[in-house]
């Protein structure tokens, strides 16, 4: 088979349980990737506050117990308070397009220098650093097996790392043939990524061996999204595609049109509707089943971003500069906000609120005045 299985695991631990919670741990609410909350994003939000920063960004930001972590091109890692005030700034030294991620009190994140680093998410003092031999784009993830727990992340140095979360040491790497552009998908014992060279590896947390590799032949530059034990990811040339991981078989695969771009994004997925934004500019949304096309949003930007989904609701920002909110069942457009500088942030999304970054370095707080 021209491309081919891969094979996606369904992580459990850490980030948002789905429900309406405070906290965003990771980019996409938790280790599965799949961004869907359960309770209601309503129409018609407001902008409550937003937050300046006078550098641009690619990061996504992150929530935890009332601080919002997010990074800049210029390599500083901002936590801002619910009130719209920076609370702290750590100067990491190269540019942070990853998302951070919060784990037992630290905020851990990746800069284009290929350091890793973990502050306190309460003083921004440093707690640890690890050094890679290039740029770090990717969020990292966690694996936890029993007592024992990692931190993983890529790096364009062709590794796969894993170290200590409380003190940044080494606890083995994995090498691959090319750079490691997304985020490491976990399960309780299993990791599986893929990468530039194009080959899909399940490897074994605790010792990092590889345990498979499937090689697909097209560059993935995003990660998957995990419901129910089906994988749901794109590549560069802009095939969809639906995974069983436990039959190993693709249940279902959208092919590229002659206008696709390539999928830069997670999708976000449930029981129902995967949704996927593309480089043509369109949003779609597919029967998580069969993989037909239930509706697809035209924006007047790239979508590079991913999507988080509630029970009724789309929530999206796209290059055009808008944010939008859709009906999930048909795609009709609820609201939207014009932020005035491209979006390709992921939302994080709380309770009682929503914030996004703009490309030009806000930070936007949405939600009822």
């Amino acid at each position: 088979m021209k491309n081919l299985i891969i094979i996606l695991t369904f992580s459990a631990i850490t980030g948002n349980l789905h429900g309406q919670s405070d906290n965003w741990h990771l980019f996409r609410g938790s280790a599965d990737l799949c961004g869907r909350v359960d309770h209601e994003i309503p129409p018609g939000q407001k902008l409550i506050w937003s937050l300046a920063t006078g550098t641009a960004t690619k990061s996504s930001p992150v929530i935890s117990d009332g601080l919002i972590f997010f990074g800049n091109d210029k390599g500083t890692l901002f936590a801002a308070g619910t009130d719209g005030k920076i609370k702290w700034k750590y100067e990491s030294g190269s540019a942070i397009e990853a998302p951070p991620v919060v784990y037992s009190g630290y905020v851990i994140v990746g800069n284009s220098g290929g350091t890793m680093v973990a502050v306190n998410k309460i003083t921004g003092k440093p707690a640890w650093s690890y050094s890679s031999d290039n740029q770090i784009v990717g969020s990292a993830n966690i694996w936890n097996s029993g007592k024992k727990t990692g931190i993983i992340f890529g790096s364009y140095d062709y590794f796969l790392h894993c170290v200590d979360p409380v003190s940044g040491k080494l606890l083995w790497k994995l090498e691959t043939g090319n750079y490691i552009n997304g985020t490491p998908a976990v399960s309780t014992n299993r990791i599986v990524f893929g990468g530039c060279d194009g080959i899909i590896r399940i490897t074994d947390p605790l010792t990092g061996k590889e345990r498979d590799t499937i090689n697909i032949g097209i560059y993935i530059a995003a990660s998957p999204a995990f419901f129910n034990q089906k994988a749901y990811f794109g590549d560069y040339d802009g095939n969809f595609y639906c995974l069983d991981i436990v039959g190993r078989k693709v249940v279902w695969k959208v092919p590229a049109g002659q206008s696709s771009g390539s999928i830069l994004g997670i999708p976000a997925a449930d029981n129902n509707h995967v949704v996927i934004g593309n480089e043509d500019k369109y949003l779609y949304c597919y029967n998580a089943s069969t993989g037909k096309q239930l509706w697809k949003f035209r924006t007047n930007g790239r979508i590079t971003g991913s999507a988080v989904i509630s029970p009724s609701g789309v929530l999206f920002g796209s290059m055009d500069g808008n944010i939008y909110l859709l009906n999930r069942t048909d795609g009709r457009k609820l609201w939207s906000f014009n932020a005035g500088a491209p979006i390709s942030s992921s939302p994080a999304v709380t309770g009682e609120r929503f914030y996004f970054l703009t490309d030009d370095g806000r930070l936007l707080a949405f939600g009822n005045k």
